[in-house]
């Protein structure tokens, strides 16, 4: 699985066949200190951009993101942009649970919802998927 990341990573940086729902997140290891990398899919919502955890809370990268105290690195078509993750409270998820699930065919399994799911259904689930709002910031 990791070579498969490393893969999925170099494709989504580029931005060449996915275009500008697929980037990499880069953070910092909580344990290790090094930076990790990980490919992600953004949903647009509203004009702001999401990253949502697809397996839950307790995947590295978004325990990394608590450590790192939500500070890390989106690289999407080979640029580099430091962004601030703010945790999005589960009582506003449910809209962009959809989005995202339409946005990232490959999450529906792991969600169990299909985009045309109706919106309760997403915030049934809010609370088993964090939900990050990116924001730019300056170095």
């Amino acid at each position: 699985m990791r070579w498969w990341n490393r893969l999925d990573a170099m494709v989504y940086a580029s931005g060449v066949l996915y275009g500008d729902h697929t980037a990499v997140l880069r953070v910092r290891g909580r344990r290790t200190g090094r930076d990790t990398e990980v490919p992600v899919a953004i949903a647009d919502v509203d004009g702001a951009e999401f990253l949502v955890s697809m397996l839950g809370p307790d995947v590295n990268w978004v325990r990394n993101v608590a450590a790192a105290s939500g500070t890390a690195v989106l690289i999407r078509r080979a640029r580099e942009v430091p962004v601030q993750l703010e945790s999005v409270p589960v009582g506003e998820r449910a809209r962009i649970l959809r989005r995202y699930v339409a946005v990232a065919p490959g999450a529906r399994p792991h969600l169990g919802l299909k985009p045309t799911a109706p919106l309760a259904d997403f915030g049934r689930i809010a609370n088993d998927h964090p939900v990050f709002r990116m924001h730019e910031r300056s170095t």
